[in-house]
């Protein structure tokens, strides 16, 4: 009877260890496309997609104003409307206040220019009410999201927006402003910016000031645009986390406007995020290479008297054969970001409405969860797939806000016993 019984174990032994060998040489189950798709929808029920730029401000303005823009149907012109927003399953966006260079110069005054975008934007939010909600706070972002809204959150483009005011500044915050970029396109009084020549070498005194009003007031300090030289300054003075709002990695795109890993590893031992730009010229070598190829025919064209709509045929023919950026390279942005600074300090921040084309797969804001469900295939983890997705940003906005109380709750004892 034990010889039986023991023979039998045997048996079941060896049929366990060829099933287990059997199993362990099968490949893997991959999932389909659709498959991570739905993942990543799911991911996105739990957390909110915060997207760090949007320029649909100015792109209603160009196109006459709210009352000329139905933002609640599909919008084919537009890369974000209602119906895009929830497909993409997003639910935080800031809107970016844009302030032209041109206003700098033009007689116009900056500051108005701001508010009157910061006016667009509130009556955007409260006009879609039942889709948006406005957000001041990461506990907003989170109670909208609880109460399945987008949350509208503002950040100004452009620090010539508060005309060398502070005051201008803490007004812009009152508003609701919970970002600023320092620069733009140029070099201002107090800060230089990456595409213009350097006139400070970073931030003026006045520039520090600035930062440290804003760690004071509560609003992340946006390095976006900023020179290495500002990026530096700005990093080595704040004492709340910074933001990029967005931009891509040098690394992969040598572009001025991309962050170098010399900036990426102090952005982790500041806490900061940066949120990956979608323009393919900040996405692709090959396109900015392209780009500025068509900007050197462009300048040769012009310098001998060629006319500008011949100079634009020219430009629209060669346009046929630019090479084309892919989501799987904006995946590869936030990879290496991560491989850098590590897995906390990386969002997305789209730039739709601001850029003129697109990464394939990546059109409009219905298609954010298409790039999740690329990182998920690439083996991201759930929970690091939900930092990118929203809770670093969510992270980084919370921080600012202790800073800027335990920053005026000092202020406030030192006024105490004066």
């Amino acid at each position: 009877m034990r010889a039986d019984w023991r023979t039998a174990g045997q048996a079941v032994g060896n049929t366990a260890l060829v099933l287990s060998v059997f199993l362990s040489a099968r490949p893997p189950v991959r999932l389909s496309a659709q498959d991570y798709r739905a993942q990543a929808l799911r991911i996105l029920k739990t957390v909110p997609l915060i997207d760090g730029h949007n320029d649909i401000p100015d792109a209603i303005r160009e196109r006459g104003g709210l009352d000329s823009v139905d933002f609640g149907v599909t919008q084919p012109k537009l890369m974000a409307d209602v119906p895009k927003l929830r497909a993409g399953a997003v639910g935080g966006q800031f809107w970016a206040a844009y302030v032209p260079v041109t206003t700098i110069h033009g007689g116009e005054h900056p500051a108005v220019y701001a508010l009157e975008q910061i006016d667009l934007i509130h009556r955007l939010c409260h006009r879609y009410a039942r889709d948006f909600a406005p957000a001041l706070t990461a506990a907003d972002v989170e109670r909208n999201f609880k109460a399945g809204k987008v949350s509208c959150l503002m950040g100004i483009e452009g620090g010539h927006a508060i005309e060398n005011s502070l005051g201008a500044l803490r007004m812009f915050y009152t508003l609701g402003v919970r970002y600023m970029t320092l620069t733009h396109w140029e070099t201002i009084d107090w800060a230089d910016a990456a595409t213009d020549s350097a006139k400070h070498g970073g931030l003026t005194a006045f520039g520090e000031d600035v930062v440290r009003e804003m760690n004071r007031l509560g609003m992340l300090v946006d390095l976006s645009h900023v020179s290495d030289a500002t990026m530096v300054d700005a990093i080595r003075v704040s004492r709340a986390p910074v933001l990029f709002s967005h931009s891509s990695a040098r690394a992969l795109c040598h572009h001025v406007r991309n962050v170098p890993d010399s900036i990426l590893k102090m952005v982790q031992a500041n806490g900061g995020v940066v949120m990956v730009n979608f323009n393919p010229g900040f996405v692709s070598e090959a396109v900015r290479l392209f780009e500025d190829s068509v900007q050197a025919r462009s300048r040769a064209l012009r310098a001998t008297g060629v006319d500008s709509t011949a100079i634009a045929d020219s430009v629209k023919a060669w346009l046929h054969h630019a090479p084309r950026a892919t989501l799987q390279q904006v995946a590869d942005h936030i990879e290496h970001i991560r491989a850098v600074a590590g897995v906390d300090h990386v969002g997305l921040g789209s730039d739709f409405d601001g850029i003129t084309s697109v990464p394939l797969g990546l059109e409009d804001a219905s298609k954010f969860p298409d790039l999740i469900a690329e990182l998920l295939r690439r083996g991201w983890s759930e929970q690091d797939v939900k930092k990118v997705a929203g809770l670093n940003a969510l992270r980084v906005l919370g921080a600012a806000e202790r800073v800027a109380a335990e920053m005026q709750r000092v202020q406030s004892m030192r006024k105490g016993n004066d």
